[in-house]
């Protein structure tokens, strides 16, 4: 196995930013004995930590889920607070084009991969899944057509919504970075967004989330339904905000309320349905 960390500003000069973005990249090898040269799906993750900072509860257990089941698996630490949009849509295209540029190396298949986002980091998986064909993306990055479109999403306890109803405040705050037009908020209401363009997605939410309220999901659901976008979607019945894996991995000895049997079947799920997809 290889593990290995870029720096996206090193890759794509087009990127501007205070911070130092990274793509860190863990590798599965190859084997005669099975495929010398197989091409794996590879799944791209996005901490959450509310435009704020990115988790690392969200970030190596989760890709460590995906690895042995054959997925190549990168996790992108992108730029937050007070840096705002698009910024952050920017290295999430970024990631997912160095991810296709290497894919012979890297041992990838360029159309099989998944972007997977946790909370805050769900809204930036779905802004990529519903703005990738923005011009100035492509533009900004030098990049081919379709270079940065991810192949699918899984979206992980999601903010979704910039409705004050049902948002979470801080994270939409974060990613206007102080700004308050009205267009800028509207378009980062991503349920809005969903189209022809947006990939085959996996939700899963709990009902009684008291951080980022369930509607955000069912927003987004609708929207996808509307389009006939494929989707799966699981919704339980109790579980805190955060819980990642929901077991030991991802939960702090004193953290009772992030292990949670029940919700941590949505791991299981997701790969399945991954697997139905890719493979």
């Amino acid at each position: 196995m290889k593990h290995f960390v870029l720096y996206l500003k090193d890759e794509f000069a087009g990127l501007h930013t205070e911070q130092n973005p990274t793509l860190t990249c863990y590798l599965s090898d190859n084997f005669a004995e099975i495929e010398i040269d197989r091409r794996k799906p590879a799944v791209l993750v996005c901490p959450g930590g509310a435009y704020s900072m990115c988790s690392e509860r969200e970030a190596e257990p989760i890709a460590l889920n995906y690895l042995p089941h054959g997925f190549q698996t990168f996790v992108l630490r992108y730029s937050v607070a007070p840096i705002g949009y698009p910024q952050q849509l920017l290295e999430a295209s970024a990631a997912i084009a160095l991810i296709r540029r290497n894919a012979k190396e890297w041992s990838v298949n360029p159309d099989a991969i998944a972007v997977i986002g946790f909370s805050a980091g769900g809204h930036l998986a779905a802004s990529v899944g519903t703005l990738w064909q923005e011009s100035f993306i492509g533009d900004q990055l030098g990049l081919k057509e379709k270079e940065n479109k991810p192949n699918a999403l899984i979206l992980s306890y999601p903010v979704l919504t910039s409705d004050p109803e049902f948002t979470h405040g801080g994270s939409i705050v974060n990613l206007m970075a102080g700004r308050t037009d009205p267009a800028l908020r509207e378009k980062l209401s991503l349920e809005k967004a969903v189209g022809p363009q947006t990939p085959p997605t996996f939700i899963w939410h709990t009902t009684d989330d008291g951080c980022v309220p369930v509607e955000n999901s069912l927003l987004f659901a609708k929207s996808l339904s509307k389009y006939e976008i494929p989707f799966e979607m699981h919704i339980f019945p109790h579980g805190v905000h955060g819980l990642a894996n929901c077991n030991y991995t991802t939960a702090a000895p004193d953290a009772d309320c992030l292990r949670n049997s029940q919700c941590e079947t949505w791991v299981q799920l997701s790969i399945n349905w991954l697997k139905n997809l890719f493979i």
